[in-house]
């Protein structure tokens, strides 16, 4: 059964379906965003430890960081669009991380200077099939030529996850995040000492917390790829070559050399 998502408002532009639906959601759940974002995906992994030592790299739209640290050997620049999750990969690397806040259409590099680049899970929140040919565009430009770049992107077959998305859904839709909130007992508990004894006094606050605390529905736009598709917006690009591609975790992957 496929999760549940939302119609997308059919008066907004590109850029403010992306600033309402993408940008300001992932300030507003960083923290618990984060919390989820702990283990590096097997390939994303293989292809970051397959690099030269030495290299220079670039993670756009870095989230927390997670792959900022998977070989030492690296040097690896990233940026988020989200200054929420970029102070969370600080606090996460003790500000040991090379981090900024960047769109990933107006990335702030210098062209061609990095070796490679990894975006995981970034391209499918632009708004249309000209934006995420441009962004893979702008990242291939920052790279230099025989560079690798890995991207991964959700993908429409899904049908063995709990999402359960499929051939003939909607590939333009928005997903729910479920932002949880402290429950009243959580609340009554960690006041400890500061607790009020009166049990109608108590009944009171609690029923008030229940009011504001509830769990918070927020809702980010993705467009799932479907199969071939990812590789033919990146041969769109016409900067690049198809090295490998493929699909792990719910996700189409393709890794492109540039020209």
């Amino acid at each position: 059964m496929s999760v549940p998502s939302v119609p997308i408002p059919k008066n907004l532009d590109p850029e403010s379906q992306e600033e309402d639906y993408v940008h300001n959601v992932y300030n507003e759940i960083a923290s618990h965003f984060s919390q989820t974002r702990y283990k590096p995906w097997p390939i994303v992994e293989k292809f970051l430890n397959d690099r030269e030592d030495y290299s220079i790299g670039l993670d756009v739209g870095c989230g927390n960081g997670k792959y900022l640290g998977v070989n030492k050997k690296l040097f690896i620049v990233g940026t988020d669009r989200s200054s929420g999750l970029i102070e969370c990969a600080n606090e996460i690397s003790g500000g040991c991380y090379n981090l900024g806040v960047a769109d990933g259409l107006s990335l702030p590099h210098q062209e061609g200077r990095f070796d490679f680049a990894i975006s995981i899970a970034v391209v499918h929140h632009f708004a249309t099939a000209e934006r995420r040919v441009q962004a893979i565009s702008h990242i291939l430009s920052k790279i230099r030529s025989g560079g690798e770049v890995l991207i991964y992107c959700w993908a429409l077959e899904q049908e063995k996850s709990r999402r359960g998305y499929k051939e003939g859904d909607e590939q333009d839709i928005l997903i729910p995040w479920v932002l949880a909130k402290k429950s009243p007992k959580k609340i009554k508990e960690r006041k400890g000492k500061n607790d009020v004894a009166d049990p109608e006094v108590k009944a009171k606050q609690e029923e008030s917390h229940s009011d504001t605390e509830k769990d918070e529905t927020i809702f980010r736009f993705y467009h799932l790829y479907k199969k071939g598709e990812l590789s033919e917006d990146a041969v769109r690009t016409g900067v690049c070559t198809i090295v490998k591609e493929g699909y792990e975790k719910d996700n189409w992957w393709v890794i492109v050399q540039k020209n």
